[in-house]
């Protein structure tokens, strides 16, 4: 009976090698198999990497621990040797990544790459198309400046449009990095670029609201000129001075009329939404003016106010006749009164003269001329007429009486008193 349980145990004993050598041979087999599909794909480290992996695992659910040892050891030198014989620079995964010693580093893959290297190309070939297509519309404006400029506005916002459509295309292919980018992006430009965000708005309100046009005349931002430039972000204005009665200390203004200063001076979009745009040309090209002339209480004053209506009517009866359909369709678009466009003289008493002030209408862009052509005739026919332009000056119509009491003596040229009474 002892040998017989002897023959039982060496039985079960040797069944149960049998079973772990099975399960060996069969782990080995899914372990090459496993081990060649990644050969294909991975190279040859990669496959012997797996295939120890594979067979460290079965080994471990049999009996096999000293096999299962000795696959664990030849995996840990396999991986040393293979860390020690890796390139700093490599492309790692099914992405491609790129890995510096060992380091991935993230989102630097091909697929990137390629998609960097195509938004260059994009953006040069936009460039390019943007630079021809303003110097022809630049060639079939001409002389008209206005069409040239608005052209090129127009080829400026459908390249801009190209571009931002074409590069949300390359870089967003699934929606909802799409959704996440712009997020991102858009909670930025509110917080850290407000001024350049308020500034492009404003670009839009000038193109939408008519605000003014390229050769407008304006104020705007405390500065007067005529508008030579607009973009994106800023204005730029050809400065002009001003009269002296509305001139302002800063910036300091040595032009004392509406002339250019010879300064351009670039204002931000922005300025829209902080201070009234005054434009002096946008529906009416014209503007009032007034010139007032003092006249002595003395003088024919009928005959002066003669002399300032023919001289201004001399000058600035085509200016009416070209207003007045300007007027006409200003009265049509907008709530206008009727305005009176021929010229008149307006009559006030003060302290010292009689002030005639003469109103009359002219263009925006010749006033000082107009006036110094106005004020020359008017002085020639009153110098004819003689009437005079009163002043402030004051003169000296008699003295008080002079009492001396006392000899006097004189010596050298001088007057000295011998001696005084007195009164």
């Amino acid at each position: 009976m002892e040998k017989l349980g002897k023959v039982v145990e060496f039985g079960m004993s040797s069944q149960l090698w049998i079973r772990s050598l099975f399960n060996f041979t069969q782990a080995t087999a899914t372990a090459s198999q496993e081990g060649s599909r990644l050969r294909n794909k991975s190279g040859t480290t990669e496959a012997k990497t797996a295939t120890l992996e594979i067979t460290l695992r079965g080994q471990t659910n049999g009996h096999g621990a000293g096999v299962a040892k000795a696959a664990s050891d030849q995996l840990a030198g396999k991986r040393i040797q293979r860390r020690m014989a890796a390139p700093i620079f490599s492309l790692a995964g099914n992405e491609h990544t790129l890995q510096i010693a060992g380091v991935r580093l993230l989102g630097v893959n091909a697929e990137n790459g390629r998609k960097l290297l195509f938004t260059i190309v994009f953006l040069i070939i936009l460039y390019l198309l943007h630079r021809m297509l303003c110097m022809i519309s630049s060639k079939l404006g001409g002389d008209r400046k206005r069409i040239a400029f608005w052209t090129r506005q127009g080829v400026s916002l459908i390249v801009f449009g190209i571009a931002v459509l074409g590069l949300v295309s390359i870089w967003f292919d699934n929606p909802s990095r799409l959704a996440t980018g712009a997020g991102l992006v858009g909670a930025g430009l509110a917080f850290a670029m407000q001024k350049v965000v308020t500034s492009f708005a404003g670009y839009f309100v000038i193109l939408r609201g008519k605000t003014f046009n390229i050769g407008d005349r304006i104020k705007m931002g405390g500065v007067r000129g005529d508008v030579i430039s607009l973009n994106f972000i800023q204005t730029v204005i050809m400065e002009m001075g001003e009269p002296p009665a509305v001139q302002e200390e800063d910036p300091g203004m040595w032009v004392h009329s509406r002339q250019y200063s010879g300064r351009i001076v670039t204002i931000s979009n922005a300025e829209i939404f902080e201070q009234p745009v005054f434009n002096y040309s946008r529906d009416f090209p014209y503007i009032w003016e007034e010139m007032h002339f003092p006249i002595s209480f003395k003088d024919d004053r009928r005959r002066a106010e003669e002399i300032i209506v023919k001289a201004v009517r001399d000058h600035t009866q085509d200016i009416a006749n070209l207003a007045q359909p300007e007027l006409d369709r200003l009265k049509e678009r907008f709530f206008v009164e009727q305005a009176d466009i021929e010229p008149k003289v307006y009559l006030r008493i003060t302290d010292n003269w009689i002030e005639l002030a003469v109103r009359f209408l002219c263009g925006t862009h010749q006033v000082r001329g107009l006036k110094d052509q106005i004020s020359r005739q008017i002085m020639d026919e009153l110098d004819v007429a003689k009437i005079g332009i009163a002043s402030s000056t004051y003169d000296v119509v008699g003295f008080p009486p002079i009492r001396v009491e006392g000899p006097l003596r004189i010596e050298s040229g001088n007057f000295d008193s011998a001696e005084r009474r007195s009164a």
